[in-house]
C-alpha cells in the first residue's frame, strides 16, 4: 500500500484527532450490536469450538477437500483456475474479462482481489472496476485506501462522505445532505446503471463449500446479488482457505459469522450458487482459487491457525491499537490483529519494513483472542512471528546489538562497570530537564519515545558504601 513501517505510519495517525473520533464511534457502536447478540445464545462457545474445528478440519485435509471443490464446480459447468500469486490470478481475470469483449467490471467487496491488487492490474490493461459496496465505492471515489475488513471507509464520517460524494459521484445532487438516507440514494442510481450495463463481475466469496461445490456471499446492501445474477460473466476470486468441507459445516459458519462481523442475527443478503444454470443468472462462471502465501503460512504449525480467519473484523473492533491508529497504518489490505499476523506470512517476515513491523502493532493484551469466532489464538501467534523477525536479523549489524556488545564489555570489569556509571550520572545531569530527562541521544532515543528517563543519581551505592561503610568491607 506505499505505507512506512507501522511506528511510523501510527505515529501520523495518532496526531488525526478527527480519525480517532469517527473510528472510536464506529468500533464502539459494533462492539454493541456484537454483545447483544452474542449474548443471547447460550450455546455461543461450542459454537465457537465447532468453527474452529471445522476450519481446522478443512486446512489438515486442503488438499482432498479443494481437489472435490473442483470436481462440483466443473460438474455445475463453472470452470476453475489455480492461481500461485498475485501476478498469476490477475492475469486470468484479465484474460477472461478481455474474451468476454468488455472493459469493465461491476465488484462485489473482496479481501482477496484488493489483496492481489486487481483493480489496479485491470486498470493497467484498460479495463474499468466499478466498486459496488457503498463503503467500497467511497473509498474507490476518494481516490483513498480501505481502512477496515468490514467497514473500508471506518475512517470517513458522514459530513466528509457527503462532501465526497458532491465532488467525485457524477450524477450526485448538488444540495445532497449528510442523511444516510439520501447518500445510500445518491450512490444506488449511481450504480444502477453499472449494474444494468456490465458484462462482467468480480467477486469473491466467503465460503466454498466442497461438498456440492457452492460459493457463499453474504452481505448487507444487495448489490452482491445484482452483481452475482445480472452480468454475463461471473468471476469469482477465492483464496484456497475458504473451504468448509459440508453444507452442514456452513451452517456453523453462517452463526458465528453475521454476529462477529454485523452484529447481526444472519446477514441481509446471503447468496449461494454452483457452476451456470441456462436461463438464469450469467452464462459463464469462473473461480480462481488463490494461494499467495497460503501453502508457506499452511506449515506453520502455529502461524496456520491465521488460516481459520472468516474475515468477521472482531478482533479490530476491540483492539485498543487499531482504534487509535485505524487500518492505514498497518500498510496491508489485512489491518488490525488478524492482518498483524496474517499479512507477514502472506509476505514473509523479512519481505518489507512494513512485514517485519506488523508483529509488534500490538499490547498483547488478549482481547482479540477473546472475540474470534474460531479462536484464533492472535497473542500467540504475534509474539511465534516476532520470534521469526528476530532470527530473519540475526547476525546483521544493529545498533542493539552493538550496544549489547559494549555492556557486556563494560560488566565483565569492576573498574569498567564504575567508569561507565561516573560517565552517566555527568551525562545525565547535562542532559536533565527539572529532574527528568525526556530524549535520550543516538539510538537511546527509540526508548526515551514513549517515556522519560529518571537522571542517574550523582553519588552511586559503590561510592556510597565505600563512604559510610569502608571500614566493613
Amino acid at each position: 500500500m506505499g505505507m512506512p513501517a507501522f511506528p511510523e505510519a501510527a505515529r501520523e495517525a495518532l496526531a488525526d484527532g478527527q480519525l480517532r473520533a469517527n473510528l472510536r464511534t464506529a468500533t464502539g457502536t459494533i462492539r454493541a450490536k456484537r454483545a447483544a447478540v452474542v449474548g443471547e445464545r447460550a450455546d455461543w462457545e461450542r459454537l465457537r469450538l465447532a468453527g474452529r474445528a471445522i476450519k481446522d478440519r478443512a486446512l489438515r485435509d486442503l488438499d482432498t477437500y479443494l481437489v472435490r471443490l473442483e470436481e462440483r464446480v466443473t460438474e455445475a459447468g463453472g470452470v476453475v483456475h489455480w492461481a500461485r500469486d498475485a501476478a498469476e490470478a490477475n492475469r486470468v481475470v484479465i484474460e477472461l474479462v478481455r474474451a468476454a469483449g468488455s472493459d469493465e467490471v461491476v465488484k462485489v467487496k473482496s479481501m482477496a482481489t484488493q489483496e492481489i491488487e486487481l483493480n489496479e492490474a485491470l486498470a493497467d490493461a484498460g479495463i474499468t472496476a466499478h466498486e459496488t459496496d457503498l463503503a467500497e465505492l467511497i473509498v474507490q471515489l476518494g481516490q483513498d485506501r480501505p481502512s477496515h475488513i468490514l467497514v473500508p471507509a471506518i475512517h470517513r464520517n458522514r459530513s466528509q462522505i457527503r462532501d465526497l460524494f458532491r465532488r467525485a459521484m457524477p450524477g450526485a445532487p448538488a444540495d445532497l445532505t449528510d442523511d444516510p438516507v439520501a447518500l445510500a440514494a445518491a450512490a444506488r442510481e449511481h450504480l444502477r446503471r453499472k449494474f444494468l450495463s456490465a458484462k462482467v463481475a468480480v467477486s469473491g466469496a466467503n465460503f466454498a463449500v466442497a461438498e456440492t461445490g457452492s460459493l457463499v456471499v453474504v452481505e448487507s446492501e444487495g448489490n452482491g446479488r445484482m452483481c452475482l445474477t445480472l452480468p454475463e460473466v461471473l468471476i469469482s476470486v477465492v483464496g484456497i482457505e475458504k473451504v468448509v468441507p459440508t453444507w452442514a459445516d456452513l451452517e456453523v459458519m453462517l452463526q458465528l459469522l453475521p454476529r462477529s462481523s454485523t452484529g447481526e442475527r444472519m446477514n441481509p443478503y446471503t447468496s449461494t450458487w454452483r457452476g451456470v444454470t441456462p436461463g438464469d443468472g450469467p452464462r459463464e462462471f469462473h473461480l480462481v482459487l488463490l494461494d499467495n502465501g497460503r501453502t508457506a503460512a499452511l506449515a506453520d504449525d502455529i502461524g496456520r491457525d491465521a488460516l481459520r480467519c472468516i474475515r468477521c473484523s472482531a478482533c479490530l473492533n476491540v483492539c485498543p491499537v487499531y482504534e487509535r491508529t485505524g487500518g492505514h497504518a498497518y500498510g496491508s489490505v489485512y489491518p488490525g490483529p488478524i492482518g498483524a499476523i496474517l499479512t507477514p506470512q502472506l509476505r514473509g517476515v523479512d519481505a518489507d519494513p512494513v512485514s517485519a513491523s506488523l508483529p509488534y502493532a500490538s499490547t498483547l493484551c488478549g482481547a482479540c483472542y477473546e472475540v474470534c469466532p474460531v479462536l484464533i489464538d492472535i497473542p500467540k501467534a504475534l509474539t511465534h512471528l516476532r520470534g521469526q523477525v528476530v532470527d530473519a536479523h540475526r547476525g546483521k549489524p544493529s545498533a542493539e546489538r552493538l550496544g549489547m556488545g559494549l555492556a557486556a564489555w563494560v560488566f565483565a570489569r569492576a573498574g569498567r562497570f564504575a567508569a561507565a556509571q561516573r560517565l552517566a550520572a555527568l551525562g545525565g545531569r547535562v542532559l536533565a530537564r527539572k529532574g527528568r530527562i525526556g530524549r535520550l541521544p543516538g539510538p537511546l532515543a527509540g526508548w526515551s519515545d514513549a517515556r522519560d528517563a529518571p537522571v542517574p543519581a550523582e553519588e552511586t551505592f559503590r561510592e556510597w558504601w565505600l563512604k559510610n561503610r569502608g571500614e566493613s568491607r
